[in-house]
Formats: C-alpha cells, sequence, structure tokens
C-alpha cells in the first residue's frame, strides 16, 4: 500500500521545502552573526522579520491552528508533514511561519477558551506575529509535572485578582516582544476536587508585580531564539476578574487540552531534527577519512545510520496515525497515542543526534554545526510537556485496567 498526503498537503509542503532552501537555510548563519551585533541578545534579528513577512506573503502562515476562522484549516494529519519540514530547522523556521511554542498552544487556548474581547486583545496580534506570549505553569519549588501541585495563588479581591507565585522555566518571557502570560494557579486550594482548584488567568507582562528575573539554562543554551526560559515572580499581581479564561476551576483542564496538541507539534518537528542530523551524518559519512577509507565504509557507520532510517519511518508512521485519531475521535479517544509518541520520538531522536554528533567528532559539539542545540532541544522534550515516566504510568495504567 502506498502512502500519499492529500492535494493540498502536498501543494504546501513543495512550498515550504522550497521555502526552506531559499530562504531559511541560508538565514541561520545570518542570524547568528546579526544576533552578535545586538544592543540585547533577546531582541529578534532582522532576517527573522524579513524570513515572517516572506512566509506570511507565501501562505505558510499559522499553519499549525485547525481553526480556519484564525488559522490555516489543515487538520493534524495535513498539518503534520509541515511541522516535520520546519522542524529541520527549529530555530528559525517555526517562528517564520508563526507556528513556534509556546505561542501556538497559547494560541489554541486563546481561539477554543477565551472570549470574544480577550481573543481581540490578545490572539489577533498573536495571529499576526506582531506580539509574542508565554505560558507560566511550571514552578521551581514543587514537582510541576503533577499540576495539582502547582502552588501559585490567584486570589479574587472585589473586581480583581491577585496573582502570587514564583514560576521558572517559562518559555519566550525574556523576549522584550512577550506581552502577555497566561498564568495557572490556584484559586480553590483547599477545594475537595484536586483537579478543579486551579484556574488560568492573562497576566500582561507590563503589570505592577511581574517581573522577569533572570534567563534560565538548557544544557548551557541560553534559546536565544525561542525567546528564552525565564524565571517569571508574580508578586501580588494585580488583574481585573474580566482576565480569567473560561471558569474559575476550569485551568486542569484547559491545561490538558493545551498539552495534547503540543506534544503532537513538538513530536512532529523532533522528526524533521531526526532528518537533519541523518543528512548532516550521511554528507560528513561522504566527505571524510579515517584509517584510509571513507567513513560511509566502515560498518559501525553503516549501522548507525540505517537504524536511524528504520526509526524514523517508524516514528512519523506513528506521528501520523495519531495525528489522523486527533482528527477522527479526538484528543481524548487519540489519549494512549499521545503519550506513545511523548514517550518514544524525544528518546529516539535523542539517540540518533547523539549517533551524528560521534560522527562529527569534535564538530559534533561545536557552534560549527547544529547538532548540539538539536541535542539539548531534543533531550529537553523528554522532560517537557510532562516527563517521559508520567505517560509511562498513565499508559501502562490503561493497558494494565483491560485485564482487570
Amino acid at each position: 500500500m502506498y502512502f500519499a498526503y492529500d492535494a493540498r498537503t502536498e501543494e504546501l509542503r513543495a512550498k515550504l521545502l522550497a521555502f526552506m532552501d531559499e530562504y531559511v537555510y541560508p538565514a541561520e548563519q545570518v542570524a547568528h552573526e546579526q544576533r552578535a551585533r545586538l544592543a540585547s541578545p533577546w531582541d529578534t534579528p532582522q532576517v527573522v522579520e524579513d524570513l515572517k513577512a516572506e512566509a506570511r506573503r507565501q501562505g505558510l502562515w499559522n499553519l499549525f491552528l485547525p481553526d480556519a476562522e484564525h488559522g490555516a484549516g489543515l487538520t493534524n494529519l495535513q498539518y503534520a508533514p509541515l511541522a516535520e519540514i520546519t522542524g529541520r530547522s527549529p530555530q528559525l523556521a517555526p517562528t517564520a511561519t508563526n507556528c513556534a511554542a509556546p505561542d501556538t498552544g497559547n494560541m489554541e487556548v486563546l481561539a477554543q477558551f477565551a472570549d470574544e474581547a480577550q481573543r481581540k486583545q490578545w490572539l489577533e496580534p498573536l495571529l499576526a506575529g506582531e506580539i509574542r506570549s508565554a505560558f507560566a505553569m511550571t514552578e521551581p519549588d514543587v514537582a510541576s509535572s503533577d499540576a495539582t501541585n502547582i502552588t501559585t495563588h490567584i486570589e479574587r479581591d472585589g473586581d480583581e485578582y491577585v496573582v502570587t507565585g514564583r514560576k521558572w522555566y517559562i518559555s519566550g518571557a525574556m523576549n522584550p516582544d512577550c506581552k502577555i502570560f497566561i498564568v495557572m494557579g490556584k484559586t480553590d486550594p483547599d477545594g475537595e476536587d484536586i483537579r478543579r482548584q486551579q484556574s488560568m488567568v492573562l497576566v500582561p507582562r507590563d503589570t505592577p508585580g511581574v517581573t522577569v528575573n533572570r534567563a534560565m539554562r538548557v544544557f548551557g543554551y541560553e534559546d536565544h531564539y525561542h525567546g528564552g526560559h525565564a524565571e517569571v515572580t508574580f508578586d501580588h499581581a494585580r488583574v481585573p476578574v474580566t482576565n480569567l479564561i473560561g471558569e474559575e476551576g476550569g485551568g486542569f483542564a484547559i491545561a490538558q487540552a493545551r498539552l495534547g496538541p503540543g506534544r503532537i507539534h513538538h513530536c512532529m518537528r523532533l522528526i524533521g531534527m531526526a532528518e537533519r542530523a541523518i543528512e548532516l551524518m550521511c554528507r560528513r559519512a561522504v566527505s571524510r577519512e579515517a584509517f584510509g577509507k571513507a567513513l560511509a565504509q566502515q560498518g559501525v557507520v553503516h549501522n548507525w545510520i540505517a537504524d536511524a532510517r528504520v526509526t524514523v519511518e517508524q516514528l512519523r508512521l506513528l506521528v501520523l496515525k495519531t495525528a489522523w485519531l486527533m482528527d477522527t475521535v479526538g484528543n481524548r479517544g487519540a489519549h494512549t497515542e499521545i503519550q506513545a509518541i511523548k514517550i518514544a520520538t524525544p528518546r529516539a531522536v535523542v539517540d540518533i543526534i547523539d549517533r551524528a554528533i560521534q560522527l562529527h567528532g569534535a564538530g559534533g559539539v561545536s557552534q560549527d554545526f547544529p547538532l548540539a542545540e538539536l541535542y539539548a532541544g531534543a533531550r529537553t522534550l523528554m522532560i517537557a510537556d510532562g516527563p517521559d515516566e508520567v505517560h509511562q504510568r498513565s499508559l501502562a495504567r490503561r493497558e494494565i485496567k483491560k485485564y482487570l
């Protein structure tokens, strides 16, 4: 049986592949050079803005959002191969097409749960790429993989909510274009239902009491292109009650709705990262000699490349199956598969990138190749959006339940 994408997907794939070749890959080195000359490393290089303008001109914009009113109207199955392509240059391509996390998840939340005024104020400029955003959930003082542990307080005081707490690894928050935080905290910390204690509120960056303390590093990288990962303090930050997203007690459900698509988007891009690593591995293997023959003639290199190709093909099919299930039976119906790809994909891609690094020797850990940054990003995704062990625990429970 031959698998083929539909006509619209094939058309967008062709346009996106050409966009990558003509604009994105040549811009990678330019972006590094421009960033080195910026007054602040968190500012956006001009070449990134140029890429955004070109992507929007070509209709390669907001591809992730299935809502046709706000996004491209693609299904998850249609978006999957496009996200994979952007994953080949994760520092530039997702941002260039306005498909970068955490903005994607935040836009999905606003499109699905925000009221009309909130969408007008925050969703529209995000869709236009005029501002960036951050999702403030993870905390340094508790195991945030269990969302019921969150200690940030969101206390009502008349017509305002008072937000108090400390968050960290808040992606995108170092970027000066990040204008809004979606903050998860507890409005009912003593409530009987631990999954109804949390709520989400919109907190503008310039709200008094909001302090971006520092950039958190990821394997030594500050991840400037992603907008950094900040530690943020909310010290009695006051916002109107109209900044509540959805209803009080709905924060846990909103978080779960947000994380499902986020997880599959990460896995889609990870496959692209693996493909980039395989390409670099093959180019290195045919261009270098050791012990009297090309690396491409070494048996162990054959094994690495063959195993990588088999693994990527398996992962891609599992991700496509998951995307199809999300489209046909919803996120809840695809729960097991979403967890499966979240467990399998980062782990396998880390191994592929590691082999590519090994093949490049010292160059593999240098700034002259993208492999070290790819490795750091892939390894981090074994923790982000719920560590692997949380998903393994949940998936195993579902399997065992069939036999009880």
